[in-house]
């Protein structure tokens, strides 16, 4: 049976920085990361104990907001906002480590580009830094909740009772700083006494399907049925699935579109059996100065991800990996964007970028 949608608590305020659940440690564990240096969230970030494009935005306001960095004047190391040049310092050594982290995430430099502008705004005024800074990312923090029940508003009228949905990847509520994106509109469409279910790929190599769509879904009360990730196609052939929904790390200008590794595939399949494509992003997450996909980087994932599996060896040593973390769907494969300013069609989103 279905419960009221709790997002699980991905990140918190504490006394001396953030606190982040460890995606890394689920389903097994729930386990929560004090942090409190600008390191130890770039590290967080790099190894997906915090993950999901907008969560990364969001967290990365956090953390520059609570100078979780090696800030210069400040106790703890923390930024001084009373001294105007030397905190802006900091800020911007903060904003140049965590951008390093994640390239394909655009949501990640949107975030500390704001950041970064509100403190040189508030230090030309003569202002207290920290506590504008923290009012910025709180604000990020709260856009974020609200878009995610935009998405699932907008995406309401492409889940019917009966549907079947099929993700790749984890785009719901360990993505974001809400419900999700692209999970958003089955948990708007199940409130609403829709009957759901969902089909998971279980996403190599690190398995955000199984792992963590599973996890919350349960959580939920959400029917869930994982499948690996060379099932979708066959599955798709099936004829019982609804649509596909995916969330998104960065979106060209044309409306290429990037996402876990798998996600083009699922597409290609998509389209051969008939079954619509949906992207599902919120508008931080489109990237007009990018003009198409193949100008989108793509992060180079550890070896180990492909060579080992739950610690144990899974290929012969000195086994050479191709690793990438995300690929290119192209937009002629895309259905529709479910956006936080509505349904969009491809043919209506270079408007929308300019509006």
């Amino acid at each position: 049976m279905f419960r009221p949608m709790t997002p699980p608590i991905t990140i918190a305020w504490t006394a001396t920085g953030i606190r982040v659940l460890d995606q890394t440690r689920l389903p097994v564990d729930e386990v929560y990361l004090d942090l409190t240096t600008v390191e130890e969230l770039a590290e967080a970030i790099r190894t997906l104990q915090v993950r999901g494009a907008p969560l990364i935005g969001v967290a990365a306001a956090m953390g520059v907001a609570a100078g979780a960095a090696e800030g210069q004047g400040g106790p703890n190391g923390l930024p001084d906002g009373r001294r105007g040049a030397v905190g802006l310092e900091s800020i911007r050594k903060a904003c140049a480590i965590l951008r390093a982290t994640r390239p394909t995430a655009v949501n990640l430099g949107w975030a500390l580009d704001r950041m970064l502008a509100r403190a040189e705004r508030v230090v030309a005024a003569g202002e207290e830094l920290q506590p504008a800074l923290r009012a910025e990312a709180q604000a990020i923090w709260d856009e974020d909740q609200a878009m995610c029940e935009r998405i699932g508003e907008a995406g309401l009228p492409l889940v019917p009772d009966g549907a079947t949905i099929l993700t790749h990847c984890n785009a719901g509520a360990l993505a974001t700083g809400g419900k999700g994106t692209a999970l958003a509109p089955v948990y708007a469409a199940v409130e609403r006494g829709r009957r759901v279910s969902v089909v998971a790929d279980e996403t190599r190599p690190l398995l955000q399907g199984s792992r963590l769509t599973a996890w919350e879904l349960g959580r939920a009360g959400v029917p869930c049925t994982i499948i690996a990730d060379s099932m979708a196609a066959s599955r798709l052939s099936r004829g019982d699935i609804t649509a596909v929904f995916v969330g998104a790390d960065r979106i060209a200008a044309n409306g290429d579109t990037a996402n876990k590794i798998g996600t083009y595939g699922v597409a290609l399949a998509a389209r051969a059996h008939g079954v619509p494509f949906y992207v599902a992003a919120p508008r931080s997450t489109f990237d007009p100065s990018t003009p198409d996909g193949r100008r989108i980087p793509i992060e180079q994932r550890a070896p180990e991800e492909l060579t080992r599996l739950g610690g144990t060896v899974t290929a012969p040593a000195g086994a050479k990996t191709w690793n990438p973390a995300f690929d290119v769907t192209p937009v002629s494969l895309i259905t529709g964007f479910i956006t936080d300013a509505g349904l969009l069609s491809p043919d209506r989103l270079s408007e929308w970028l300019r509006a």
